[in-house]
């Protein structure tokens, strides 16, 4: 079981509803990772969070996803985000993992973002998952899904949560509060990957992206409302330790959930 993960988190614009820009914008930023296991991109990140999915959606054997697969080999680490998917007469903010060796895994956005009439255009994922890699077990999921607590309880001892995000700035304060709880109720890791820059409906994005340890403490040191990467280490001797010592998801309620 490897102990250390390290992980680039890319925190950038994005360009309205182009693919093509948006991949080469990412590529640019992406070489200069080095001896990252994990790259995280934001939410859409091929289109910003548009409702216009005709415009931008891709299938699963597509351009952006055959993009993804060779340059998660180039740089022999799995990249993940969210991008929309067209599949069987339905569209999907779906994540994608995708590994050095091509193996793929994806988890579809659960909780649709109402307030935007998501739920109108994109049809809502039913099962939540959990990833193993490099001998850690993570939990992917997006922006919305962070306001569902319950939908993201560690009832699988994940070592890590994610969240990939097009997250405005105008409710940025609840990002914030929300991943740090995410972390400390978990007792996971908890990272939040987020864009920064104006979208085409003129919302405003100030990134905050960010990543916490199992207690809440802050791991990253990334500014706000610029583009940047940065690489954070996390350990699993840490996680063993808080764990072992708090004992808090010993005491767990059980509960069933209904779709």
């Amino acid at each position: 079981m490897k102990n250390e993960l390290t992980v680039a988190i890319v925190q950038t614009d994005l360009v309205w509803e182009n693919p093509e820009t948006n991949r080469k914008h990412i590529k640019e930023k992406v070489s200069a990772i080095h001896d990252a296991n994990l790259i995280i991109l934001p939410e859409m990140f091929t289109s910003g969070f548009t409702m216009n999915a005709s415009a931008v959606a891709e299938t699963m054997d597509g351009e952006s996803i055959i993009w993804l697969k060779k340059l998660a080999k180039e740089k022999q680490a799995a990249i993940t985000g969210s991008l929309v998917i067209f599949e069987n007469d339905n569209y999907y903010n779906r994540l994608v993992f995708i590994e050095p060796s091509g193996k793929l895994t994806h988890y579809d956005k659960r909780h649709t973002f109402t307030l935007a009439g998501e739920h109108k255009i994109y049809t809502a994922g039913t099962e939540k998952i959990t990833i193993d890699y490099k001998g850690w077990k993570i939990c992917p999921l997006i922006c919305y899904d962070l306001r569902f607590p319950v939908w993201a309880r560690n009832t699988e001892n994940y070592d890590l949560l994610l969240y990939v995000a097009n997250w405005p700035k105008i409710r940025i304060s609840a990002w914030d509060a929300l991943l740090k709880a995410r972390a400390i109720e978990n007792m996971s890791y908890c990272i939040g990957v987020n864009r920064v820059g104006l979208d085409g409906n003129k919302h405003e994005y100030t990134g905050h992206s960010s990543a916490y340890d199992v207690i809440g403490q802050r791991l990253d040191n990334i500014p706000e409302s610029k583009e940047t990467i940065e690489i954070i280490t996390l350990e699993k001797e840490l996680i063993a330790k808080y764990r072992k010592k708090l004992g808090f998801l010993n005491d767990r309620d059980n509960f069933s959930l209904e779709g």
